[in-house]
């Protein structure tokens, strides 16, 4: 009995150890992360749209297609505050933490929300706002802000839970520039950062979840296979 009792343990442990990746894959896929703000923070939106200092939850929209509208969500992450367009910004070095990146403001005004990092990630959300206040917000930076057509502004604040409502389609396909003080248009290139030239292949990544059933079936036969034995010596 003590055999059969180490089989059955073996087995269970294999396969918690294998499911623990899955769970972290998860987390990956949203990139989920809670933040706290000691003051007001200003986010994309409807006019200046402020977010009151308090802890709020960042995520990416469930999207097979658009990996780059973030939402934000209320600390119980039961009510959405905004979906966000964003396109991807590399940074050189990645940190374990979470970093957000914001605009310079007047002292006393809130910090206007640029950009959210990922821990471990160089790939990062450069956020976009309306033109109008892309413009505003060029001026008192005094250099580009990226900015979409300030006519789906009210998409940022319409709330959504899939990613193919019409909110979300009407971002997605939303035209990004990058706007000058003076309100003219430049090459999104002078707002984000882009990746260095690779010069090493990379293999695609073809593997799916055929290999682990393959393995839990091999652990079952083993197991079945060990009961079996453990059964003929005990008559």
């Amino acid at each position: 009995m003590n055999r059969l009792k180490l089989v059955v343990l073996m087995v269970g442990l294999t396969l918690l150890v294998m499911a623990i990746p899955s769970a972290v894959k998860a987390d990956e896929w949203n990139k989920e992360t809670t933040v706290s703000f000691n003051n007001p923070v200003e986010i994309p939106g409807v006019g200046a749209q402020i977010l009151p200092a308090g802890t709020y939850v960042f995520k990416l929209l469930d999207s097979q297609t658009n990996r780059h509208i973030v939402q934000i969500f209320n600390k119980r992450g039961d009510h959405v505050y905004a979906t966000i367009l964003a396109i991807p910004n590399y940074r050189l070095r990645s940190t374990d933490k979470t970093v957000m990146t914001f605009r310079e403001r007047a002292v006393g005004s809130p910090e206007a929300l640029r950009a959210w990092f990922y821990p471990g990630n160089n790939w990062g959300q450069e956020f976009v706002y309306p033109k109008t206040r892309a413009i505003e917000l060029a001026k008192i930076t005094h250099e580009p802000v990226l900015a979409m057509p300030a006519e789906l502004a009210t998409y940022i604040t319409t709330p959504v839970k899939s990613a193919d409502e019409p909110p979300v389609v009407a971002l997605k396909e939303a035209p990004v520039t990058a706007v000058k003080p003076t309100g003219e248009e430049v090459d999104v290139a002078e707002v984000v950062e882009s990746p260095p030239v690779q010069t090493a292949a990379v293999m695609p990544n073809t593997a799916g979840p055929l290999p682990l059933l393959g393995l839990i079936g091999l652990l079952s036969l083993g197991a079945g296979i060990a009961l079996s034995a453990f059964r003929k010596r005990s008559a």
